[in-house]
C-alpha cells in the first residue's frame, strides 16, 4: 500500500469492496460441510451430550440426570464431551505469482483466499481461535474475527514469490500454509522448520493454475514473473516441458518429504478442480494435526 491520504483512502476502499465477495464465497463453500464443534472424545464441560454413565458414590446429586434414572433401577450420570479451544494461524501467500490464472480459471490467489476463509468459518464456528502469521490479526474467536481475517488477506503481500511467515506463532499451535510454492525452496524449508521446532502442527496446501501443472507452451515464448522480476524468452518453449515438469515433480516430492518429517500434511490443488474438494482434504488435514 502506499502512503498518502488520498492513497490510503482508495486503497482502503479497494478492499473494503471485496471484502463482501470474499466472505460470501468463503461463506457458500463452508455451508456445504456440516460440521459440529470440535469436541475430543472424553467426559467435560462441553456442550455437547456424549454418554450416560451409571453414577458412582462421589458424584455429586446435581450431576445426576433424573429424567434417564427414573427409568431404571440405577442413577445415571449425563456426561457431556470434553472441548478445548486451540489456536489455529493461517498464511496465505500474497506475492504477485500467485496473481497468474490461465483462461477460464479464478487466480491463485482468488482460490487461495477463498479457501482459507471457508477452513477459517469452519474452525471459528467450531470454538477454535483463529488468526493469521505474522502481527496484525492475532487469533482470537469469534464472528467479527472472519472480517479481520479477511481484510488481513486482502491486503496481500508483495514481490514475485513468497515463503511463510511465523511471527507470531506460539508453541503447540496448528498452522495452515497456502501457496504455490514456487519461490525459493530453503525458505519454506527454514520457516517449517522452525515452526516444528515450536512443536507447531499443520497443513501445506500448494495451489496451482493447470497451465503450470501441463505446461501447454509451444514455439517462441516470453516467460516472465508477474512481478516482472524474472524473464526468459525461448523459441522453442516445447523444448522446455519435459525439464518443466520434472523439476516440478521434483518441488511437490521436497515439500512432500518436508512435510512428513515435521508431522505436517501436504496436498497439491489445481484451480480449475473443484474447491469443495480442496476444503473437504484441508478439514481432514487439520483435523489430523490435533
Amino acid at each position: 500500500m502506499t502512503g498518502t491520504p488520498a492513497e490510503l483512502r482508495h486503497d482502503a476502499q479497494d478492499i473494503s469492496a471485496a471484502l463482501p465477495p470474499l466472505l460470501a464465497d468463503a461463506e457458500h463453500l463452508a455451508a456445504n460441510m456440516l460440521l459440529g464443534a470440535h469436541g475430543r472424545r472424553r467426559p467435560g464441560s462441553g456442550e455437547e451430550f456424549w454418554q450416560y454413565r451409571p453414577a458412582q458414590a462421589f458424584d455429586e446429586a446435581r450431576l445426576i440426570d433424573w429424567r434417564r434414572s427414573a427409568r431404571s433401577d440405577q442413577q445415571f450420570i449425563r456426561e457431556r464431551e470434553w472441548q478445548a479451544s486451540q489456536t489455529v494461524l493461517l498464511w496465505v501467500d500474497g506475492a504477485q505469482s500467485m496473481d497468474f490464472a490461465s483462461k477460464g480459471v479464478p487466480p491463485k490467489a482468488a482460490r487461495a483466499r477463498t479457501l482459507a476463509m471457508a477452513v477459517a468459518i469452519l474452525l471459528l464456528r467450531g470454538g477454535e481461535r483463529v488468526g493469521l502469521t505474522g502481527l496484525d490479526v492475532p487469533p482470537r474467536t469469534g464472528e467479527i474475527q472472519l472480517l479481520r481475517i479477511a481484510e488481513g488477506l486482502l491486503r496481500g503481500g508483495g514481490g514475485d514469490y513468497g515463503a511463510p511467515d511465523i511471527r507470531g506463532m506460539m508453541t503447540k499451535s496448528r498452522a495452515l500454509f497456502v501457496s504455490d510454492f514456487m519461490g525459493p525452496f530453503d525458505r519454506v524449508e527454514a520457516a517449517l522448520t522452525q515452526a516444528a521446532d515450536r512443536g507447531v502442527r499443520g497443513a501445506l496446501l500448494q495451489v496451482l493454475d493447470p497451465d503450470e501443472e501441463a505446461f501447454p507452451f509451444d514455439g517462441r515464448t516470453v516467460f516472465e514473473s508477474m512481478g516482472g522480476g524474472i524473464a526468459h524468452e525461448t523459441l522453442q518453449a516445447a523444448s522446455l516441458r519435459s525439464r518443466y515438469l520434472e523439476r516440478l515433480a521434483e518441488r511437490k516430492a521436497r515439500l512432500a518429504d518436508l512435510a512428513r518429517l515435521t508431522g505436517w500434511q501436504f496436498a497439491c490443488h489445481h484451480t480449475g478442480e473443484s474447491a469443495q474438494s480442496a476444503l473437504l482434504w484441508l478439514y481432514g488435514a487439520m483435523e489430523k494435526t490435533r
